[in-house]
């Protein structure tokens, strides 16, 4: 019997240490549950105080810079059209110019040779180095 006093005893004082041991790991879990609780309310605060308000400005910011971009691109567009056009019509301009250039050179080059070639026959016409117009080639 006295194997079962001692081993009763050894029981009970196993199951003492065991319901302690439940209550520390209780008591823990409801420590923690406390920090966690205290913890989100402090990540709550600040974000309402000071990310959210954050968030806000920089949302607005993005906004105003897609708005910015968007104009920004619409313009350069404009400006690329407005380029092209004036290239298209400065081209245009530059044949008309060409062709009416060449016209009137034209015109201008053929009066200039043809009195080169007068004056040259004219200069040319010297009366000592003709042949004299015979008859050779008349029928009488």
């Amino acid at each position: 019997m006295s194997d079962l006093g001692t081993t009763n005893l050894f029981l009970g004082i196993m199951a003492a240490v065991s319901v302690l041991e439940i209550l520390v790991v209780a008591g823990a879990a409801i420590a923690i549950f406390v920090v966690y609780r205290r913890v989100t309310t402090l990540i709550d605060g600040i974000e309402a105080r000071h990310i959210a308000p954050a968030m806000g400005r920089v949302n607005a910011i993005l906004d105003d810079f897609r708005f910015v971009s968007a104009r920004v691109k619409e313009e350069s567009e404009r400006v690329d059209q407005a380029i092209r056009s004036t290239i298209e019509r400065v081209d245009d301009t530059a044949d008309r110019v060409r062709s009416n250039v060449r016209a009137k050179a034209s015109w201008i080059i053929g009066a200039l040779r043809g009195l080169r070639t007068a004056i040259e026959e004219m200069l040319a016409s010297d009366p000592r180095r003709r042949p004299p117009a015979r008859a050779a080639g008349r029928v009488m």
